[in-house]
């Protein structure tokens, strides 16, 4: 699997997210500009000793990393009001999960045309917009990951 962060703004939480891909085996790719600098100390100890394990790459925009990308995968989109819910789908072993920044999420002009790839987390209250970043990739991960016969079993 590859996770897409376009335009991370938190380290922490790309850090987290570094993590997580690191265990599960997924690429992390990081479109820019980003929010803070890959050598922030916050971003490293959020990934602690993961970074060594990682597969990933940074990319200078999302043009380039469309024209680019590794995979012929499925692009899936996460945001907030798609018209499909995440575990709705099926996911293929070379998709990927893009999700946007903390503050602004992805560009509308990203998703809007492709509905069928546009999916969504669904928040059950009312006063609340959102999930953590980090909490939102590892939902929608560990769906992808346990459609492909994923086990929990060491």
């Amino acid at each position: 699997m590859h996770i897409v962060l376009v335009e991370p703004e938190i380290p922490p939480n790309t850090g987290n997210i570094a993590r997580l891909c690191a265990v599960t085996g997924s690429v992390l790719h990081l479109i820019e500009p980003l929010g803070f600098e890959l050598s922030d100390k916050y971003l490293k100890r959020a990934g602690m000793d993961y970074w060594q394990h990682l597969d990933w790459k940074v990319w200078s925009d999302w043009k380039t990393f469309s024209r680019e990308k590794p995979s012929q995968g499925k692009i899936w989109y996460v945001e907030s009001k798609g018209p499909k819910h995440y575990a709705e789908v099926e996911y293929g072993p070379d998709d990927f999960l893009v999700f946007g920044r903390e503050t602004a999420g992805l560009p509308e002009d990203l998703y809007k045309s492709e509905t069928e790839k546009w999916l969504r987390i669904p928040m059950f209250h009312a006063k609340t917009r959102s999930l953590n970043l980090g909490s939102c990739v590892a939902l929608v991960l560990y769906e992808a990951l346990r459609q492909q016969g994923f086990s929990a079993e060491i």
